[in-house]
């Protein structure tokens, strides 16, 4: 049976959305009927070629040329190129809006504000151009920011990406030792940093990082530090403060150097909870036209839209967020903690800055539910048109709340994707229904199915989310991977020429995708497959429950489910709770989901861009070494699972 429509758009909606101008276009341009997204989507993936083409034209990508060929080798993601013959940059496309609009809104915790019209970010970034030419910075180099979500940022970034250099970031609440796991493998020429960031109130020094990074980091050559005190910069002795070396400079005509469409534009790094982070290197032309694609299509993103996502420069919807400046947006930047110095302060600001595109995480959405605040009756809402949502699965009483205690009236659009295509398989644009606890559709131009085990299509069952035909935000390799062994294992490994993307999910019969969790975090006691998503959603409706996470322990020749749970201050877990806990899991999911044992502890461990990390602790359990800590913000909470005697039995 189909989950309920908690939103079906007005005719007024669907007519205004950019994707229903481009349903027009293609019908103009071809002799194909397109009448309505799943026409579209089927039209995306049959015919790849007339369908990225199409996006190019749609969006007014600028470029050099775009070449007589669209793709070579469609049918092989090995030897796969798209536009093979284009010459592009990316930050040109970014900075393509010179007027006073605004490109940049930014606020911070402790409520600094500051803006820039395009116009005067064109020329920070100008400035910033010239002197990393005169750093002798070229095509090719690396450029590493360890940063907040600040302006400075996004114009480090584009100074770089003009020359052809690659951008790489990091938030800074990241420690030495995670700091030099990912910039030491790339090796930077320049680091740009900050002395110090803020969350929640305090101050954080950054100094003492920088000076390890620099140590153990012998290559880098450059440091700018983005000032917060009037004191010596704590870098190299030729280090810059960011404010007096682009003041040196007087802007002038960036001279946009022109790549391939494959030209390495980002190196993004997987989450190293399991080993040394992967660093995945995403090309310009990919990234471009793919994001042209989500901003305009899917998330319906207009000239002067205000487009807002709580990220930090560690997580990549950093990235996606700023290419939203190729579609003329308005970037609402905010630095800081998100209930900080109140619940409301990221609600607060859609009205405060008549945000159109609002997206957060599907952990706070939770946790305001958990809170019970209700921000219909406080807050106009008024501009708020889309809600987007990643990270993890949105709950399907997380749905619910955004239309009871938020607003009845907006796209509430779950997206799923990752790093490893710093984009989206599934998301949901404003011409297709939200139906309860489903993200909306399929990508376009994404070939999405399940797998089961064997790599047969199964249709409206649980699997594995694969891709089964190339698309142009795939990385263009993994860094210092010459032979592209670790990059054929992490997608190609499981089935022969299919993207396994590592997602355990369901495409329903009517078009809509569930996402489960992550592959490798299913449970399997007794060979029934388990998504750890179906379990937390019943948690997520106790009370008393403040978090839980769910491994799978070795027991017995086979596996058994182990819950383990932070209740809120003054809770309990006696017989009373635990029974009830069981019995809310046996009677809404299933008696198989029934764990086997649950067990309070203290703190459950998350990395730094705010993902549960079941792996960590299925590890601990089982007596196994977590690499990498230091990629997690809380790693003292790993404590909470070694040698607890209950699980001996």
């Amino acid at each position: 049976m189909s989950n309920p429509i908690l939103w079906f758009p007005s005719r007024q909606r669907i007519q205004a959305a950019n994707i229903s101008a481009f349903m027009r276009q293609v019908s103009e341009d071809s002799t194909i009927e397109i009448s309505d997204y799943d026409s579209l989507y089927r039209w995306s993936i049959k015919q790849p070629e007339s369908f990225w083409n199409s996006v190019w034209d749609f969006s007014g990508l600028v470029a050099e040329t775009r070449g007589e060929c669209t793709v070579e080798n469609i049918d092989s993601f090995a030897k796969v190129r798209w536009f093979p013959h284009a010459r592009l940059n990316f930050a040109e496309n970014l900075l393509r809006y010179r007027g006073s609009e605004k490109a940049i809104l930014f606020c911070r915790e402790d409520g600094l504000q500051s803006s820039l019209s395009y116009q005067q970010l064109y020329q920070q970034v100008s400035r910033l151009v010239l002197a990393f030419r005169d750093m002798g910075v070229v095509s090719g180099d690396r450029v590493a920011g360890y940063l907040p979500n600040i302006p400075e940022a996004v114009i480090a970034m584009l100074a770089a990406t003009s020359i052809g250099a690659i951008w790489s970031s990091c938030s800074p609440e990241f420690g030495a030792e995670a700091l030099v796991d990912r910039f030491g493998q790339i090796k930077p020429k320049v680091l740009l940093c900050v002395d110090y960031y803020l969350y929640n109130g305090r101050q954080y020094k950054t100094a003492d990082c920088v000076k390890a990074l620099l140590s153990a980091v012998p290559d880098i050559e450059h440091v700018i530090t983005v000032r917060h005190e009037d004191k010596e910069c704590v870098s190299k002795p030729n280090g810059d403060w960011f404010h007096v070396l682009v003041e040196r400079y007087s802007p002038d005509l960036i001279r946009f150097e022109q790549f391939p469409f494959d030209h390495p534009l980002y190196i993004l790094y997987s989450s190293g909870t399991t080993g040394v982070p992967k660093c995945i290197v995403h090309g310009a032309g990919g990234t471009l036209i793919q994001h042209y694609k989500e901003h305009q299509l899917i998330a319906d993103v207009h000239p002067g839209d205000r487009l807002f996502y709580f990220t930090t420069c560690g997580w990549m919807m950093w990235n996606w967020l700023v290419s939203g400046l190729a579609s003329g947006a308005t970037l609402v930047l905010y630095d800081g903690c998100p209930v900080y110095p109140k619940k409301s302060v990221l609600i607060d600001l859609i009205d405060r800055f008549g945000i159109d595109i609002f997206g957060v995480s599907a952990g706070f959405i939770d946790s305001l539910r958990k809170a019970n605040l209700d921000y219909s009756q406080t807050h106009a809402l008024t501009t708020l048109k889309t809600i987007l949502s990643t990270g993890s699965p949105l709950l399907p009483e997380n749905f619910d709340y955004i239309y009871q205690k938020l607003k009845s009236d907006v796209c509430l659009s779950s997206i799923s994707g990752g790093t490893d295509i710093v984009s989206c398989f599934v998301a949901g644009p404003p011409v297709v229904p939200v139906r309860r606890g489903e993200i909306q559709c399929c990508g376009l131009g994404m070939s999405v199915d399940v797998f089961d085990e064997q790599g047969v299509s199964i249709g409206d069952e649980k699997g594995e989310l694969v891709c089964t035909q190339p698309f142009p935000s795939m990385p263009v390799a993994f860094w210092n991977d010459a032979k592209r062994e670790k990059y054929h294992a992490a997608y190609f490994s499981r089935f022969d020429n299919v993207w396994c993307h590592g997602d355990f999910a369901e495409i329903t019969d009517k078009g809509g995708v569930i996402i489960y969790g992550r592959s490798d975090s299913v449970l399997n006691p007794g060979g029934v497959r388990i998504g750890s998503a179906e379990i937390y959603r019943q948690t997520g409706q106790i009370a008393e429950i403040l978090d839980s996470v769910v491994i799978a322990q070795e027991w017995a020749g086979d596996v058994r489910i182990i819950l383990f749970v932070r209740l809120s201050i003054g809770s309990e877990l006696n017989e009373a709770l635990i029974d009830r806990i069981n019995r809310q899991i046996r009677e809404n999911a299933s008696p198989r989901h029934q764990p086997a044992k649950i067990i309070q502890v203290a703190d459950i461990p998350y990395t730094k861009s705010g993902k549960l990390v079941e792996s960590a602790v299925r590890n601990i359990v089982h007596g196994r070494k977590v690499e990498n800590i230091s990629t997690l913000v809380n790693p003292e909470s790993l404590q909470n699972f070694e040698n607890i005697a209950e699980l001996n039995s």
